[in-house]
Formats: C-alpha cells, sequence, structure tokens
C-alpha cells in the first residue's frame, strides 16, 4: 500500500467536525445537524428577569425588564457557534484539510493503520509459525479495514473506549471485532498487539499523521505562499522604492527584490522541513524487546522493528526508552516557527507599505472596512496572518520544548523507576492546533497578497523627496579619487537640512574628480539609485530552492 492510502475516503463535504452528544439536551439548547455544513439554532424565550441599580444615594432606581437567555453547559451542544476553537468553529472551512490527518478521527485510523499493518509483518516472519503467511483474500480483507476506514467505524472504536477507558487498547478489540469471523484471521487474533506497547502503535501514528498532514496540506500552501511572493518580486523588479532603515530614509531599493528578500527566507525554511527526517520505534515496553525475545528468542527482533517501521516510509529510531523521544518533532516544529516568524516579518512589512500608501488593496463589493469611517479598507488579511502565526508559535514552541523531555517517575507502591511520565500524551493531541494556525496564516497572507496593487505613484513621491540618499554615492565616489574628508563634506551638505535636486547638482558640480565620474553622478536619481535590486529581483526563481514545489519529506 502506498504512503496515504490510509486516508482514501474520507468526505468532509457533508460532515461537521463534530460528536453529536448521546445525552438528552433540554428545550432551550442549541442543536447542531450532523448532516448539514452548518448549525440550526433553537432558543426559547427564558423568564423575564427585572435588574435594579442601587445609587450612590442609597436609593434604587428601577430598570427596564431584560429578556435573558439562560444557559448552562448541558444546554448547548457542539457547532460551528458553541466551538472553543475558532479553528472548529469560524475557521474550519479554511483549515478543514487538516482533518482527515491531525483530528482524532486521524489518530485513530492511523492506529488502525499501524496495527494491521503489524499483524502483516509478523505473518512474513518465518520464525514466528503461529502466524503463517495470510492468503491473499485475507490480506485483501485486511486492507480493506485501512482504506474503507471512517466515521462510523471510528466511533465505535470510541463506543469500545468509553469500556475500556484505554484508547490504544479499544483499537485492538475493534479489530478483533471485525475479524472475528474471517476463518483465516480468526486464528491469530491474539497476535494483534503482539509484542506492543501503546507507545509502539502511537509514535508511528503520530508520525504518519505528521507525514501526511505536511506532504498533502501544509508544505503545498507553503509552496503557494512562496511562488505568489515570488511573482511579486519578478513583476515588480524594476520598480524602485525608498528604503528606510531605523525608519529614516536609505538608499532606494525595487519592490520585487524587497519581495525576493522574503522569498528566498521562506524558500530556505521550507526546504529545511521537508529535509527533516521522520522517525519511529516499534521496540516494545522499554525499548529493549523484552517481550519479543522471550516468545521468540530466535528472531532478530530489531532488524524486524527496522524493516517494518521503514516500510511505513518512516527512519528508524534504534535507541528508546518507553518513548520515542520526539526529537525530530521539535525539530519540525522549530522549522515551523522559523517560518512562521519570517512570515509575520513579511506581514507587518507589507502591513507598513499599504500604511504608507505604497500598496493599495483592490476593493470588494460589499466588503466593509470600518463600522463608522466608510472610506477605509483594512489590511485585514495580513493582520490575521500575523495573529495567526503568533498563535500557531505559541503552542508549535511548547511542543518543541515539552515534547523531547520525559521524566522518569518513582513509583512508591514497587519502589522502582519508570522510564516516562504521560505529558507527552495530553500535549501530543494539540500538534494540529499549530498546524491549523499556521495553515490559516498562510491562507491569509495568500488572500491579501492577491489583493494588492503597488502604487507608483506614492513610490515616486517618496523618492522625490529624498535626494539626500544621494549622499551615500558621491562621498563613495569621492574616496575612490582621494577627495580628502569625504564623509565630513556630506554630513555638512546633508543633516539637519532640505536637500535638494539642485543642491546635490551644485555640491557635485564642485567636486575635483575626473569628468566620467561626475558626470555619472549628476545623471545618477533616487529613481535610479538601485544598485543590483533589479537582477537580484529578476532571478528569485533560480536562488529559490523550491525545485518546482518538490516536496521531500
Amino acid at each position: 500500500m502506498e504512503l496515504g492510502a490510509g486516508v482514501r475516503g474520507f468526505n468532509l463535504k457533508n460532515t461537521t467536525p463534530y460528536f453529536t452528544p448521546s445525552k438528552h439536551i433540554n428545550s432551550r439548547s442549541f442543536y447542531c445537524n450532523r448532516t448539514s455544513s452548518f448549525a440550526s439554532f433553537r432558543a426559547y424565550r427564558s423568564p423575564v428577569w427585572k435588574a435594579s441599580i442601587k445609587e450612590n444615594s442609597g436609593s434604587t432606581k428601577s430598570v427596564s425588564k431584560v429578556n435573558m437567555t439562560v444557559t448552562t453547559a448541558d444546554d448547548v451542544e457542539l457547532s460551528s457557534l458553541t466551538a472553543l476553537s475558532p479553528l472548529d468553529g469560524r475557521y474550519w472551512a479554511k483549515v478543514k484539510d487538516l482533518a482527515p490527518f491531525m483530528s482524532e478521527f486521524g489518530l485513530i485510523k492511523f492506529r488502525v493503520l499501524v496495527e494491521i499493518r503489524w499483524l502483516l509483518k509478523l505473518s512474513q516472519i518465518a520464525e514466528v509459525p503461529e502466524v503463517p503467511r495470510f492468503s491473499e483474500e485475507a490480506e485483501s480483507y485486511l486492507q480493506n479495514l485501512i482504506d474503507q476506514f471512517n466515521m462510523d467505524d471510528a466511533f465505535e472504536v470510541k463506543k469500545i473506549e468509553k469500556e475500556t477507558n484505554h484508547d490504544v487498547k479499544a483499537v485492538e478489540y475493534f479489530l478483533k471485532q471485525r475479524c472475528q469471523s474471517h476463518p483465516e484471521i480468526s486464528k491469530v487474533l491474539e497476535f494483534f498487539h503482539f509484542a506492543c506497547t501503546s507507545e509502539d502503535i502511537n509514535n508511528l501514528a503520530h508520525a504518519l499523521m505528521l507525514k501526511e498532514a505536511l506532504k498533502v496540506v501544509i508544505l503545498p500552501v507553503m509552496d503557494q505562499l512562496i511562488t505568489a511572493i515570488c511573482n511579486m518580486a519578478t513583476a515588480n523588479a524594476s520598480i524602485p522604492m525608498l528604503s528606510r532603515t531605523h525608519g529614516q530614509p536609505a538608499s532606494p531599493t525595487t519592490v520585487g527584490k524587497e519581495m525576493a528578500f522574503f522569498a528566498y527566507r521562506l524558500s530556505r525554511e521550507r526546504n529545511e522541513l521537508s529535509e527533516t527526517e521522520i522517525l519511529g520505534r516499534l521496540a516494545g515496553a522499554v525499548g529493549n524487546y523484552n517481550a519479543h525475545l522471550v516468545a521468540y528468542p530466535e528472531v532478530n527482533w530489531p532488524q524486524i522493528a527496522e524493516e517494518f517501521v521503514t516500510s511505513l516510509g518512516i527512519s528508524f529510531n534504534p535507541y528508546v526508552t518507553q518513548i520515542e523521544p520526539h526529537d525530530y518533532m521539535a525539530k519540525l516544529f522549530n522549522s515551523i516557527i522559523q517560518f512562521n516568524n519570517i512570515l509575520i516579518d513579511f506581514d507587518r512589512d507589507i502591513w507598513g507599505y499599504i500604511s504608507l500608501g505604497h500598496f493599495k488593496q483592490i476593493t470588494k463589493a460589499g466588503e466593509i472596512g470600518s463600522s463608522t469611517m466608510p472610506h477605509k479598507v483594512n489590511p485585514i488579511d495580513f493582520e490575521n496572518s500575523e495573529g495567526n502565526c503568533g498563535i500557531a508559535n505559541g503552542g508549535l514552541s511548547h511542543l518543541s520544548t515539552k515534547l523531547p523531555i520525559s521524566r522518569w517517575q518513582h513509583n512508591r507502591r514497587y519502589h522502582s523507576l519508570l522510564q516516562r511520565d504521560l505529558t507527552d500524551s495530553t500535549v501530543l493531541r494539540n500538534v494540529g492546533v499549530g498546524l491549523g494556525h499556521s495553515l490559516l496564516a498562510y491562507k491569509s497572507a495568500l488572500l491579501g497578497i492577491a489583493k494588492l496593487q503597488v502604487n507608483e505613484a506614492s513610490l515616486i513621491t517618496d523618492l522625490d523627496h529624498s535626494w539626500e540618499v544621494l549622499a551615500e554615492p558621491i562621498q563613495t565616489v569621492m574616496r575612490r579619487y582621494g577627495v580628502p574628508e569625504p564623509y565630513e563634506k556630506l554630513k555638512e551638505l546633508t543633516r539637519g537640512r532640505a536637500v535638494t535636486r539642485e543642491s546635490i547638482r551644485e555640491f557635485i558640480e564642485g567636486l575635483d574628480i575626473p569628468i566620467d565620474a561626475k558626470t555619472a553622478l549628476l545623471n545618477l536619481t533616487p529613481h535610479t539609485y538601485v544598485g543590483a535590486a533589479v537582477e537580484l529581483a529578476k532571478n528569485v526563481d533560480t536562488v529559490t530552492s523550491l525545485v518546482n514545489g518538490a516536496i521531500v519529506l
């Protein structure tokens, strides 16, 4: 089976991302229709409450009656408007592509995949005669359990979990139930989860979830974003603009080169992410193959484990404790954090350019920028992108610093040390949150970029009022030809004074330098003093490492 086949057939178009509680909801509740992508609401009028305000004098002033809806936790059913996370509510349509991978449904499905593939691997080991090689029909039956896994199956696993109070064991029991009627597989049911600890299944499931979510969703959108910024670079390669350092006028550049700057930075981080090695383990309770070797001492279990893990498209980690240490996750998340940091820098620059009037935003009929100021067209897409990058980075930062650390515990009952704690278990359930806010940020930036138009008139005006920026090339040429104290002379001319085209020309005319050098300086303007910016912008496609959007993971 090719990697990713385990998620075929999961269609989110006609379902909401919510479980419907089985308990009765009273008549004053919100309710959600699972067959619709939008929630329906039913609210009944609550009792009329009379409020009063006690004034400073001690008298009580009656206030008009107010209708108040009494809502408690038991009154509210999960819907797009009651979801605690905006990813599952307001922004669901923009991030739902991650759901087949990063949701609990995705976790359960990948656990099913790992359990089945491990049973199939056992059937291929000659030294394990109790699990003979399956027939083609039996292998097809097991494969169909992966390929056709759906929401009903996931609900069945959750139902079993209510009894077992153990999520991984629930998957094992689910598979045993599904296979007990198969004449061939039913004979080896107890080899589901053979010699495995929960972490053997979970770490591989999480690795596959990350691998597929990055490959199918995150990296392609990163590529779209980098491509969009590259297109901005090449399209505006020759349009000059004033640079600013410390907020002050500085040597001119071009719009295209400033966009190429971000495209290159983002492409480096994107490639760093895609080249990160995703690791997995399958070594039993404490990483030593203890149970494996007691049951089948003649089997080379480390070799078998490596073959199995790599067959999933994951690199093998040979040295583990009870858990895979998650070092690769820290590296992945740090790469995403840095990508997001660069995007925040981009968002803020574009926001600033819009504020200066250097960019206009294409308006959309019906959209409102301000509830009180009709003229406003706010840069909301870049603000949304910046904000969601920040939220994503907060969560991913905690993941990257917490997950590699799993402290041992002292078991007082047995006077022994354990190899791990369970903080990683609950923390790992939030990986989708960090990826979701990142995805939302990328899509918001893309929306903003699509609305941008360069305002050349504003750029020209800015440059026309900044002739002082030519002090740099003039004093540099003066240095070449040995004019004494060139910097000091230009400092006296420009600092704290209004500098015009005429004053600059007058200064150049008085220089004792070769005529061709003087002519070149006289022909120089803030609009043409852009160095190699045009060429740098035009070459951005060749220096960014997208390799036609190839995904390496």
